[in-house]
C-alpha cells in the first residue's frame, strides 16, 4: 500500500533540493543542448540518486549526521567543489565563446560516462542533499513509511532529470546561442558561489 503523505513530502522535499541548479543539472543542461547522449546522462543521475536516497534513508544520514568530522569533511570539500565550479563557468564567460555545434565537437561516449559521474561522485553537495538531509528527513518516518518517501523522492528525481534533458533538447537552437550561453554560465557560476556560501553558514551555525 502506498502511504501517500510520506510520498508527497518526499516529492516535495526532493523536487525543492534537486531541482535548483547544481552540477549535475548544468552538465544535464549542457548535454541536452548539444543533444548528445542526454537521456543517458539523466538516467545515470537518476539512478544515483535512488542509491544515494535509499543509503540515507536506510541509515546512512543519520550517520553522517552523527560524525562531526565526517560532517565537517563533506562540507568543505563540497565548498571547494563548488567554489572551483562556479570559478569555472565564470571563466567561460569572459572566454571567447562559440556556439555549441550540434554536429560538431562532439564528446565520446566514455568521456559523457566519465563526465557525469564526476558532477555526481565527486560532488559532495550530491552527498549532503541526498544521504544528509533528504536521509535525515527521511530516517525519522515510522519504518513503513520510509519506502514512501524515498520513493516520492526518487519520482521527482526522474521527472526532473528526463524533463530537464528533454526540454534542453528541445530547446537547444535557442539555448545554443553565444549570449544565452555566457548568461547561462554567469548564472550557474553565481548560483555554485550562492552555494558554497550557504553551506560555509550552515557549517559556522553547526559549530
Amino acid at each position: 500500500m502506498m502511504y501517500w503523505l510520506p510520498w508527497v513530502q518526499g516529492f516535495t522535499l526532493g523536487a525543492g533540493l534537486i531541482i535548483p541548479i547544481g552540477a549535475q543539472n548544468a552538465f544535464v543542461l549542457n548535454q541536452g543542448i548539444r543533444r548528445q547522449y542526454h537521456l543517458l546522462v539523466a538516467a545515470i543521475c537518476s539512478v544515483f540518486d535512488v542509491l544515494l536516497i535509499s543509503l540515507g534513508v536506510f541509515g546512512g544520514g543519520a550517520v553522517l549526521q552523527s560524525h562531526s568530522v565526517l560532517y565537517w569533511g563533506i562540507s568543505l570539500a563540497g565548498i571547494a567543489f563548488l567554489l572551483l565550479y562556479g570559478a569555472h563557468c565564470w571563466r567561460r564567460v569572459f572566454q571567447q565563446q562559440q556556439t555549441v555545434s550540434l554536429s560538431g565537437r562532439q564528446r565520446g561516449l566514455k568521456a559523457v560516462i566519465i563526465g557525469v559521474l564526476a558532477v555526481t561522485l565527486l560532488n559532495p553537495q550530491v552527498y549532503i542533499e541526498t544521504v544528509m538531509i533528504l536521509g535525515s528527513v527521511g530516517g525519522g518516518f515510522a519504518e513503513q513509511d520510509k519506502w514512501a518517501f524515498a520513493i516520492g523522492c526518487f519520482s521527482a528525481s526522474l521527472l526532473w532529470f528526463f524533463t530537464l534533458a528533454l526540454a534542453a533538447a528541445r530547446m537547444s537552437n535557442w539555448l545554443n546561442r553565444p549570449i544565452i550561453q555566457k548568461v547561462m554560465d554567469g548564472a550557474i557560476g553565481t548560483l555554485m558561489w550562492l552555494l558554497a556560501a550557504k553551506l560555509a553558514l550552515g557549517l559556522y551555525q553547526y559549530m
